[in-house]
C-alpha cells in the first residue's frame, strides 16, 4: 500500500476516534486545515463521505463507521508488530494504558508499582480510574481490571490478585455515639456512607452471607455518597458513618484502631481481580513485562 494511503487511513482514524479535527492534528502534529485536507482526499478517492462536519461536531457516516470497524483494528495491529519489531534485543519500552478502581490501584498496582518502573524505566504507564464497564477497545486502554464474572467472554485475562473480602467500618468515636449493627438489617438504623456506581443500578449494593449459606444484598440511607471507594474510606475513618469496603483497603487503618470493623461473620467474599485485554492482540515487550510483574500466583 502506497505511503500517503496509509496517512491518509492514519488522519481518518484519528479524527474518527477523536470527534474533532483540532485534537486529532494535535495528536498527529499537523495543523487541523492541512488534516482535514488530507481526510477529503481519501473521501474522493474512496468516492464515498466518511465524516460528517458541523461547526461544532464531527461524526463518522455509516460509511465512515464501516471504515473505522474494519480497518481500525488491522492498522493498530500492524503498529504492534512493528513495536515488537523494532524492540528486539532491546529493553521493553512504550506507553501502556489501564482503567481500573482506585481500590485495583492501591491493592494490586502500588505495591509492585515502584520495583517496576525502576526495572523499566523506558515504561509509561498512564491509570484512568473508573468504575464503568469501559469498552478497552473503543477507548484504546491496554487493559482493565475486573473481577472474574464480569469479563467479555471474548477477552483474555490474568489473575492479578487474592479474593477480596468486602466488610463494614466505622471509626471508634462513631461506635461511641452508636451501637454496634448485629445483623446486616441493623444497618438501617445507621448513617451508611453510599457510594455510586451507576452500573451497579444507582448505589453499590451491599452484599452479605447469611449463617446458613445464602447471599442477601441491600441498599441503605445515608447522608453522604462517594464515587470511589477511598473516599468511603476516608468518610468512615473521619466518623461520617458507616463504610462498605473491600478488607484488605480497610485492614491497615483497623490494625491502627483508626477503624473498627463489624459484621465480619456475615462478610462476603468475591471472585479475585484480573487483568483483561483482548484477546487477539500480540502483547508489546512493555506489556508483556507488566503482565508478568502483576501475575498472582494460587
Amino acid at each position: 500500500m502506497p505511503r500517503d494511503h496509509i496517512n491518509e487511513l492514519t488522519a481518518f482514524l484519528t479524527v474518527a476516534r477523536e470527534r474533532s479535527f483540532t485534537k486529532a492534528a494535535a495528536e498527529l502534529g499537523v495543523t487541523p486545515s492541512a488534516l482535514s485536507h488530507t481526510v477529503r482526499g481519501l473521501e474522493e478517492r474512496l468516492g464515498v463521505r466518511l465524516l460528517s462536519r458541523t461547526t461544532r461536531n464531527v461524526a463518522t457516516t455509516d460509511a465512515g463507521e464501516q471504515l473505522q470497524k474494519r480497518v481500525g483494528p488491522l492498522l493498530e495491529q500492524v503498529s504492534t508488530e512493528l513495536d515488537l519489531i523494532t524492540s528486539l534485543g532491546s529493553k521493553p519500552a512504550g506507553s501502556i494504558r489501564i482503567t481500573c478502581t482506585d481500590a485495583a490501584i492501591e491493592l494490586i498496582f502500588r505495591p509492585k508499582l515502584l520495583a517496576f518502573l525502576q526495572k523499566y524505566p523506558d515504561i509509561n504507564i498512564e491509570f484512568s480510574m473508573d468504575y464503568a464497564f469501559v469498552d478497552i477497545v473503543a477507548e484504546r486502554f491496554d487493559a482493565g481490571v475486573r473481577i472474574g464474572e464480569a469479563i467479555e467472554k471474548d477477552m483474555a485475562a490474568t489473575r492479578v490478585g487474592p479474593d477480596w473480602r468486602f466488610c463494614v467500618v466505622g471509626s471508634p468515636d462513631y461506635f461511641h455515639h452508636h451501637s454496634s449493627p448485629a445483623t446486616p438489617h441493623d444497618l438501617r438504623r445507621h448513617n451508611c456512607i453510599n457510594m455510586r456506581m451507576m452500573t451497579a443500578g444507582g448505589n453499590l449494593k451491599w452484599e452479605f452471607r447469611e449463617p446458613n449459606g445464602r447471599e442477601v444484598s441491600f441498599r441503605f440511607a445515608g447522608q453522604t455518597t462517594f464515587s470511589n471507594s477511598m473516599l468511603v474510606l476516608n468518610a468512615a475513618i473521619d466518623g461520617v458513618g458507616l463504610g462498605y469496603v473491600p478488607y484488605d483497603l480497610a485492614k491497615p487503618y483497623i490494625e491502627m484502631g483508626q477503624l473498627v470493623e463489624v459484621l465480619s461473620e456475615w462478610s462476603l467474599e468475591c471472585e479475585g481481580p484480573y487483568l483483561y485485554y483482548p484477546n487477539r492482540r500480540l502483547h508489546s515487550p512493555a506489556f508483556a513485562a507488566l503482565l508478568e510483574a502483576m501475575r498472582y500466583h494460587l
